[in-house]
């Protein structure tokens, strides 16, 4: 039984020089597959539900939310569950209201695409509200792009985290942990990102908590190493696991179209998602060596 807070994790990552690996599960079959990777890498990681997740299975935080602390609980690896990219009001009141029952211990508050005054006004005001009830907080400044499937923020020219912004963002709001827009993109395909290693450096040095890098899907192993040797210390990754799960299922399917029963296509997707985890912890485990 290994279910742990996010806190400790990323106090932990910050004594040891390296990131925690953060994998976005849709399905239970994505939870599943997380922790088996992290197990079998041997290492620590949160297992994240984002809002758009919650409301796929029917806008409650409680069903797949509990179920993925369930199955950290169970996993041989030190896991613990993050709530992600929160930004509806009631969605946000009933995290704090129901995360210490069902073994959630951190959410992210995406206030990001309001004018900057607004994002500090809202994050402040939750984050007051959250550490009440003991849930470590993650908020955004300056948008990391992609999101809705659009290729914005920080993959448009110039569209970057100021470090003096992020600094004065974090004392005012008081957040646990911070994104911040260094290059990546969400739902990238290909993994071909421009990180600016020198802003991570700049950031990290001017803000007093973790650093979050989103859109970690499409960034390569070596960007992965040289961001978290630069400060990153939280590694968000989604879409990577979604390839893995549809190009699995795909290829059932493709070989048998008149196949019917899920459990022959969803054990392989299960597979893919915990080989692809196994390996992107592999390559976050291994900066920390690397900067050592």
């Amino acid at each position: 039984m290994t279910l742990v807070a996010t806190a400790e994790l990323l106090a932990a990552a910050i004594d040891n020089g390296t990131a925690v690996p953060a994998f976005n599960a849709i399905t239970l079959e994505h939870a599943e597959g997380i922790a088996e990777g992290v197990a079998r890498a041997g290492v620590a990681a949160l297992i994240q539900v984002s809002e758009n997740t919650v409301r796929f299975h029917g806008g409650q935080i409680a069903p797949i939310a509990g179920a993925c602390t369930r199955i950290a609980a169970h996993s041989s690896a030190p896991l613990a569950v993050h709530l992600d990219h929160f930004t509806d009001a009631a969605l946000l009141d009933e995290a704090v209201d129901t995360a210490a029952t069902l073994g959630i211990t951190s959410i992210m508050i995406d206030a990001a695409h309001l004018p900057h005054g607004e994002n500090i006004e809202q994050t402040t005001t939750f984050v007051d509200r959250a550490h009440r009830v003991g849930l470590f907080v993650e908020a955004e400044i300056g948008q990391v792009g992609g999101k809705d499937g659009q290729v914005l923020g920080a993959h448009a020219p110039g569209a970057r985290t100021d470090p003096d912004e992020a600094a004065a963002f974090a004392a005012q709001t008081g957040v646990d942990a911070l994104a911040v827009a260094v290059g990546s993109s969400h739902a990238m395909t290909t993994r071909d990102a421009e990180l600016d290693m020198a802003l991570i450096e700049r950031i990290a040095a001017a803000v007093p908590v973790p650093l979050v890098l989103h859109g970690s899907s499409g960034v390569s192993d070596e960007n992965l190493r040289g961001a978290v040797a630069a400060g990153i210390r939280k590694i968000n990754i989604g879409t990577a696991l979604n390839l893995a799960y549809t190009g699995a299922v795909r290829t059932v399917l493709d070989a048998d179209p008149t196949l019917s029963d899920p459990r022959k296509y969803l054990v392989p997707a299960r597979q893919a998602v915990a080989d692809t985890v196994a390996a992107l912890c592999r390559v976050v485990a291994a900066s920390s060596v690397e900067a050592s």
